[in-house]
């Protein structure tokens, strides 16, 4: 779990419903960093409220700081919950590309190694 979370309100409540949703969705993002880096993330939750004179919009922008790189997603509807489910789907695919470019080279170098004896030892 991501220990470092820090959600804040701009017009509007951060309810005790809303943060335990929060820390629920985007704290098990942690697994999708590499391990090395697990305890230097930190992420910063902005919820936003507007009202137009025809509807509602919620807003939920998530920057994730991690070693070396900056992560920041943003998504608007109708819904707050929907807004936390985007994001957080957003997030996983950006962190999986993350964890791929700065993760362990062991595991590079074990598949090019298994991928060398199903080869019979040619190159790749």
């Amino acid at each position: 779990m991501i220990k470092n979370i820090e959600i804040r309100g701009v017009h509007t409540t951060v309810t005790p419903e809303l943060q335990k949703y929060v820390d629920n969705k985007i704290g098990k993002l942690d697994r999708f960093t590499p391990r090395h880096a697990r305890e230097s993330v930190r992420a910063d939750v902005f919820l936003k409220e507007s009202k137009n004179k025809t509807k509602k919009t919620c807003t939920c922008e998530v920057i994730m700081h991690l070693p070396q790189e900056r992560i920041a997603t943003k998504e608007s509807t109708v819904n707050m919950f929907a807004a936390i489910d985007i994001v957080e789907a957003k997030l996983k695919n950006r962190l999986k590309k993350y964890k791929d470019t700065h993760g362990s080279q062991k595991l590079h170098r074990k598949v090019l190694a298994r991928l060398r004896r199903q080869t019979g030892g040619q190159e790749i």
